[in-house]
């Protein structure tokens, strides 16, 4: 299996106009003839710069673009005004009928993970494999480091916390990011902090970073406390494609246990849970996510026949 080098740069892209939306969209251009399409969903207040050395890591096996959702990483806001699941749901349905050749490998974390859950729910035309790294969905638990989150959540006191929030020193935001999102913070490279940093003082001053982050969080947190209008897991007990759920089993965002959950609810799943990782196994240890998509890859490759059941 091809490795990344120790620190390669982000992958390149470019503003795409979209019919709802304008989106960044981070390209790492396939290495070998026949690779197939694959999108690469970030999370929430993620970027496409959170697959980069994934994306290096499946060059060989796939045309990989790293979208970055309506308000993230360098997208502008939505004329719409929307950071709703269904928004970002619709700009990536939009995003992968524009890019042509469907259907894609889907690849998401956290509420990337929710996002692309619902589009291969509503669209399974448009999706080869599902892979889902600690999706963000519902469970009824909550762990000491994500209790805050309804709390962002509550409309008004969610934008004022996330303001407040905003003045913190550049190096608590990091800490706490990693805190919160790695296992050992200490595995994240120094050129990694450094390019994470730079990102934390670009979006400090943008107008509409913080309601992109709590307009997201408050419909994520509309489905977890109202199932009925959001229906999360009826919608991934519809999903059609072959899916693959990486947990980590030190995640702080994401309980482990609701791994058990997405295992029994998606109908066609792999599941992989890496003990000493966090809620971004996709960035903590790229290694291992890259060869359980490969699996995932050559069992689709094989012929119905051949094919595990």
């Amino acid at each position: 299996m091809p490795e990344a080098p120790d620190v390669i740069p982000h992958w390149p892209g470019a503003e795409v106009q979209l019919p709802s939306a304008r989106i960044f969209v981070r390209r790492a251009p396939a290495t070998s003839p026949g690779a197939q399409r694959a999108v690469f969903v970030h999370g929430l207040a993620g970027s496409g710069h959170n697959w980069t050395d994934l994306m290096a890591m499946l060059q060989d096996r796939l045309d990989g673009v790293a979208p970055e959702l309506p308000g993230f990483g360098l997208s502008p806001p939505p004329e719409s005004g929307s950071y709703s699941l269904l928004s970002h749901a619709a700009a990536l349905i939009e995003l992968i009928e524009q890019e042509g050749s469907t259907p894609v490998h889907l690849l998401g974390n956290s509420l990337g993970g929710t996002v692309a859950t619902v589009v291969a729910a509503t669209r399974p035309d448009l999706v080869r494999t599902l892979t889902l790294i600690s999706p963000a969905l519902p469970v009824r638990r909550a762990t000491w480091s994500n209790i805050h989150l309804p709390v962002l959540a509550v409309p008004w006191v969610g934008g004022q916390l996330a303001d407040r929030l905003s003045h913190a020193p550049i190096e608590v935001k990091m800490r706490t990011a990693l805190a919160l999102t790695w296992a050992d913070p200490s595995r994240a490279p120094e050129a990694r902090l450094a390019e994470a940093t730079a990102e934390i003082q670009r979006r400090d001053g943008l107008e509409h970073a913080s309601p992109a982050l709590v307009q997201s969080l408050q419909s994520l947190m509309a489905a977890y406390v109202m199932p009925n209008r959001w229906p999360l897991w009826k919608l991934a007990s519809r999903v059609q494609a072959p899916t693959l759920l990486v947990y980590g089993l030190k995640d702080r965002l994401v309980h482990p246990k609701s791994a058990d959950r997405a295992a029994r609810t998606f109908p066609d799943t792999r599941l992989v849970l890496i003990p000493d990782s966090g809620h971004v196994s996709q960035m903590e240890h790229p290694e291992i996510v890259a060869a359980a998509v490969r699996r995932l890859l050559d069992e689709q490759s094989l012929p119905p026949a051949a094919a595990p059941q």
